[in-house]
């Protein structure tokens, strides 16, 4: 008991270590999830157009991404795009990866939202004028985005926890804070306990909004 007392302690002298990995899980998050969510809507526009050779390029491009695995997303925005003469430090290639992933889940997201809207409302603003651009921003959108809101702060919470990858290449997120303060205190269950909590405080305040999300 006071060798548990004696690294809970410990840990909590690691503050400034835990509070820099929470800020840059954070940032990385905030930045995944805004460049995600510019690029994902008009994305899932095309993808619910009616124009079949978009529908199909920008199906291929968020399978193949929303397919493998994240890790290795981060490592070839790191490692890989460098021999193309693209060089990224590495906090610049985990939040271009994490964009793009969730850009790619938002696009569906935006797409299946688009297609529930009813097509008799759509013909309805065509018999009345209305051009494709003013159905899309006047009447399909607004009901699709709050269809879609609970599904789209689900995948935000998806995005924080799988930012913490980003530490593979070495960047000092909430995850690499933890393998730091192990070093010091040999107690892998405790610290990384921390670390848990770190993240669940991070991500319960999006649950509880997709959860009262979901009871309107």
């Amino acid at each position: 008991m006071d060798l548990f007392l004696e690294q809970l302690v410990g840990i909590a002298q690691y503050y400034p270590v835990i509070l820099k990995g929470i800020g840059i899980t954070l940032a990385l998050s905030v930045i995944g999830i805004v460049a995600g969510c510019i690029a994902g809507f008009p994305l899932g526009m095309g993808r619910a157009s009616a124009n079949k050779p978009l529908r199909a390029i920008i199906g291929v491009y968020t399978d193949i991404f929303r397919g493998t695995l994240v890790l290795v997303q981060v490592f070839v925005a790191f490692f890989v795009l460098p021999e193309f003469g693209i060089e990224l430090t590495s906090f610049t290639a985990g939040a271009v990866a994490l964009a793009n992933l969730n850009a790619c889940f938002v696009s569906e997201i935006v797409a299946s939202g688009i297609r529930a809207v009813p097509r008799g409302q759509l013909e309805a603003a065509s018999s009345a004028g209305l051009t494709r651009f003013q159905q899309m921003r006047l009447i399909v959108l607004p009901q699709a985005t709050r269809m879609i809101i609970p599904s789209l702060v689900g995948q935000f919470v998806l995005l924080v926890k799988d930012s913490s990858v980003v530490s593979a290449i070495g960047l000092f997120d909430l995850t690499r804070s933890g393998w730091v303060i192990v070093q010091s205190i040999p107690n892998g269950l405790l610290v990384f306990a921390m670390v848990g909590i770190g993240y669940f405080l991070i991500c319960y305040p999006l649950l509880n909004l997709s959860r009262r999300l979901e009871k309107r």
